[in-house]
């Protein structure tokens, strides 16, 4: 009996130890708990709360209890509490008889009772942490589906063994103690949340592992007590950094789980379901005005101090590798030891509920979850280097603009330059080395920008040239922070650890820097992908040395706590700047609208794009207005232009060589020939090249003329570029010379003419050519023999000695035609040497060239003024033509003649006017369009044509109110995010 009685005492402190060494801290109403947890507790107890005393003991946290393998153990619900109390009276008798007896139960009981009362102060002394429900994970709501406790159950002592134990009190002292070591370990080690398997683990083999220890327990304090101090120490350095990783682990994974939540809800303010403002927006406007700033102020000076996080390095240092686990994407061109960066590169990181890339200039995303689409970014981005860079150079300092959205992705703006050398080699510009200081110091000159210096670790230190650049622009560190990269490849081939804490903390260099990092971006294969790289970085750091023996803090390892710090660092140099930023343009737009009121009053600001858009419509009116020209006046100067342009032809080649004939059979025969020759070779190109330049002159003249006062000579440049760049690309129809051949050929070869009025066109335009001719020949010879004597009288001019020889010679001629003035037109070899033997007889040296010559301007002379009086003759022919000449001795042949050249005059003017009109017009106009459209495209180009102290007034202020209002709205989204 008494033993039955002393076993429910037994029982009741066991069941009470169990109850209250669940792991889980703080009171829970019983109904709330799960159905293992209500298990635990006896139906009559009250809920208690816990309190549970330190207890010292030398078994330790990290024993074999987390080594255990997980394995899912299927859970056979049990249900402890009182067993029944019976009421047998011979025992009661005995237990009066035998005193002793009767104190040893009494004293049993109260230990019992005196242990219960103390558990319940224990409790009592503990905080109610019911509210902090949520830090314990899920699992542990979820154990019993994981955990047999009928293992649990059959592992415990039954009543048997409890009554045996009863009595001896030593060893029920030394029981609660390993009972009370086992669950503070286990109570410990949930509050921490280490992990949901390492929980399984230890819950799922304490029962067991805890009454093993029953028996064995002085034997284990003998083993830890053979442990030495220094084993403890590096025990407990390694659990330190486990427990690290393990915080580090249920960190990723909730981040992970915030990356997921994010990405629905952004998604969801995609579609339009919700309509507020979200973080990427802050940083897509502030990457907008420095975008905006970057045009204005492009050589980096006083204006530009906004904050931008400027990443510089020694070439393959790894400056574009820390980039991509920045944006969690590999994005960037690369070579093996090649120069790749050659412009830098403008990253703006925001949040999106897609990870994708878009440039600044460009409508097209970039999916950079498909390989496809980051094999043409990196394409794109590489073909943009190459273009940026001039003729001869090697880099450049235009800046390529690309926005990188995706969950989860750190808020900020990065410059990625090209990599500091020490050697120019060959295939570079001799240039380049100071061209690249020159790009960095530009960057890094701005006083709030973030400096993100990135060190190759696995070279020597003392081989860096960027730490000294950066040590010139930031001495005292305040904006710089240092990055080590390829910590793997230090740690294994540097002999001595402590030179990469040495690194780390700034002690083997100059510089001085806000932070230190130390970073690992892969294995060196450029196929990796970032989640390699991530775990292959975590693997490293949970078993690298420098983290053991604490030369290294764990914030101070991995991209992703880089990642965040350079975040907060930038937002932070952003939120104390910006707003003196916004100040200082106010200033400079207040300045710059006064200056523009005082010189352009009555002008309207208009930039240089304003200003283009304006000549453009001007030009395109102009074009249009060719359309409006009169078809008269086009057939009018086509007309006269084609005449200019052979009228020598015709007269030298043509009418004269058959109007020197004897009779008028030879005289037609000669001219049908010359026509026919001429009209198949030289006559259709000559009149579509006379129609292009009549056109180029038309299109030049609406394009120059002044248009009075509403003239402005600033788009004089840009009109005279449109009009030489458009006549320039413009080419005649191919098929208008075979056409315009037949057309004139049949013109020509009509004779009749049809009335007395075309009869006397044909006159007067005979008489207007051989006049021309006459005139033309008149001033040649006297060019040749000099001013008359009048002249000579009146403006005091005297003749060379050659000019009187040619006079002198000249006269000689004049007697000799006046003899016979039907002369032919070539002199015979008699006639030359009478002429040359009268000369020498009054003292006139001259050769038989300087004779021929004479006489080919004099005979010219004498023979149109002799077609001029046949031409007065021929006025009254026309009765005479209409009979063939039959009985008249006037024959006007050579009237028909330049009838049927004015005939195919006109025929050809019109039939090219037809084709300006209808064709050639609006191909021009179709040009003027294509140029003007290269010219918007073109920056340089428009740069170029419009200039002038009013249009970079106007450019200028266009930009700063731009940035001022660009500015103003971001701080305005920045208030509003605080």
């Amino acid at each position: 009996m008494w033993r039955l009685r002393r076993a429910a005492v037994a029982c009741e402190v066991c069941q009470s130890l169990v109850k209250h060494s669940s792991g889980v801290k703080g009171s829970l109403p019983l109904q709330k708990l799960h159905l293992v947890s209500r298990s635990i507790y006896h139906s009559h107890h009250p809920t208690l709360k816990l309190q549970r005393p330190q207890l010292r003991t030398s078994f330790q946290q990290f024993s074999s209890l987390t080594n255990l393998p997980l394995r899912k153990l299927k859970f056979s619900p049990i249900k402890y509490g009182y067993q029944p109390r019976r009421n047998f009276w011979p025992a009661r008798l005995a237990t009066r008889l035998l005193k002793l007896r009767y104190l040893i139960l009494g004293s049993a009981v109260g230990g019992g009772y005196t242990a219960k009362k103390t558990f319940d102060q224990w409790k009592d002394m503990i905080p109610d942490l019911s509210e902090y429900k949520w830090i314990v994970p899920d699992i542990v709501w979820e154990i019993d589906e994981y955990i047999d406790f009928e293992k649990i159950r059959k592992a415990l002592p039954n009543s048997e063994d409890l009554v045996k134990l009863a009595p001896d009190f030593d060893k029920i002292v030394e029981s609660l103690s390993l009972l009370k070591d086992l669950f503070t370990t286990g109570h410990k080690l949930v509050s921490e949340v280490i992990g949901a398997s390492d929980l399984l683990l230890l819950l799922g083999s304490s029962g067991e592992t805890a009454f093993r220890a029953t028996d064995h327990g002085s034997e284990s304090d003998k083993h830890f007590r053979k442990v030495s101090d220094k084993e403890k120490i590096d025990q407990l350095q390694e659990e330190l950094l486990h427990t690290q990783l393990k915080y580090q682990r249920i960190l990723e994974r909730l981040e992970k789980e915030n990356k997921e939540l994010r990405k629905l809800v952004l998604q969801k303010d995609d579609k339009g379901i919700h309509h507020r403002k979200l973080k990427k927006s802050l940083i897509d406007m502030y990457s907008e005005v420095l975008d905006v700033l970057s045009d204005y102020d492009a050589s980096y000076n006083t204006q530009d101090h906004l904050p931008r996080v400027v990443v510089v390095g020694d070439q393959s240092a790894g400056k574009t590798s820390v980039l991509e686990m920045i944006a969690q994407a590999r994005i960037f061109p690369r070579g093996s030891g090649e120069m790749m960066t050659r412009s830098p590169v403008k990253v703006t990181l925001s949040e999106g509920p897609h990870h994708v890339a878009l440039f600044k200039d460009s409508s097209r995303e970039f999916d950079l979850t498909k390989e496809e689409d980051l094999a043409a970014l990196r394409h794109e981005i590489e073909l943009r280097m190459r273009k940026n860079v001039k003729e001869g150079c090697t880099v450049s300092p235009e800046t390529i603009s690309l926005n990188v959205k995706g969950p989860g992705l750190q808020r900020m703006v990065l410059v990625d330059l090209p990599g500091v050398i020490n050697t120019v080699t060959s295939g570079m510009a001799p240039d380049t080395k100071e061209t690249i200081f020159s790009i960095s110091k530009a960057y890094m000159q701005n006083p709030n920008a973030i400096i993100l210096c990135i060190q190759d670790g696995s070279v020597d230190a003392e081989r860096s040239i960027v730490t000294d650049l950066v040590s010139q622009m930031d001495p005292h560190g305040r904006r710089t922070i240092f990055v080590l990269t390829k910590v793997d490849l230090a740690e294994k081939n540097v002999a001595s650890p402590s030179r990469i804490q040495q690194i780390i903390e700034g002690k083997l260099f100059p510089m001085k820097a806000l932070g230190y990092f130390a970073v690992v971006t892969g294995k060196g294969n450029s196929s990796e992908s970032i989640e390699a790289i991530r775990e292959y970085e975590e693997e490293f750091f949970q078993n690298s040395k420098l983290l053991k023996t604490s030369m290294l803090k764990a914030h101070q390892v991995t991209t992703r706590n880089l990642s965040l710090a350079v975040s907060d660092c930038f937002w932070k140099m952003v939120r104390e700047s910006v707003e003196q930023q916004a100040d200082s343009f106010k200033a400079t737009r207040f300045n710059l609208e006064t200056e523009w009121k005082n010189n352009y009053p009555r002008l309207r600001e208009l930039d240089r794009n304003e200003l283009f858009e304006k000549a453009k419509n001007e030009i395109l009116d102009e074009v249009i207005s060719l359309s409006q020209v009169t078809p008269k006046h086009w057939e009018e100067i086509l007309q006269q232009s084609l005449w200019e342009r052979v009228s020598t032809h015709v007269i030298e080649n043509i009418y004269l060589p058959a109007a020197q004939t004897m009779n008028s059979g030879t005289f037609n025969t000669t001219v049908d020939i010359k026509l026919k020759q001429w009209t198949d070779k030289q006559l259709p190109n000559k009149a579509v090249e006379v129609a292009w330049e009549t056109l180029q002159e038309e299109f030049s003249r609406f394009m120059t003329e002044p248009k009075g006062k509403e003239h402005d000579d600033i788009f004089d440049k840009l009109k005279e570029a449109v009009k030489e760049e458009s006549i320039k690309r413009h080419k005649w129809n191919d098929f208008a010379e075979d056409s315009l051949r037949v057309i004139q050929h049949n013109a020509l070869e009509d004779r009749s003419i049809s009335d007395k009025q075309q009869w006397d066109a044909a006159i007067y335009f005979m008489e207007e050519a051989l006049q021309a001719r006459l005139k033309d020949t008149e001033n040649a010879i006297e060019n040749m023999v000099g001013p008359d004597w009048k002249k000579r009288w009146l403006y005091w001019k005297n003749r060379t000695q050659e000019q009187c020889v040619h006079n002198e010679t000249k006269n000689e001629l004049e007697k000799m035609l006046k003899c016979n003035e039907e002369h032919p037109a070539y002199l015979a070899s008699d006639e030359i040497t009478t002429v040359r033997k009268n000369l020498e007889s009054r003292g006139v040296e001259v050769d038989p060239g300087l004779i021929k010559d004479t006489w080919h301007q004099v005979y010219r002379r004498h023979f149109l003024k002799t077609a001029l009086n046949h031409c007065n003759l021929c006025r009254r022919g026309f009765y005479y033509y209409q009979r063939h000449f039959v009985d008249s001795e006037l024959e006007c042949n050579d009237v028909v003649l330049f009838w049927r050249i004015q005939r195919m005059l006109a025929i050809t003017a019109n039939t090219l006017r037809q084709q300006l009109t209808n064709t050639e017009v609006r191909r021009l106009e179709k040009n003027v369009k294509e140029v003007l459209e290269d010219f918007a495209e073109d920056g340089e180009k428009k740069i170029k044509l419009l200039t002038g102290k009013r249009v970079q007034l106007a450019e200028d202020l266009k930009k700063v109110r731009e940035i001022q209002e660009k500015l103003d709205a971001f701080i305005e989204a920045l208030h509003q995010e605080k």
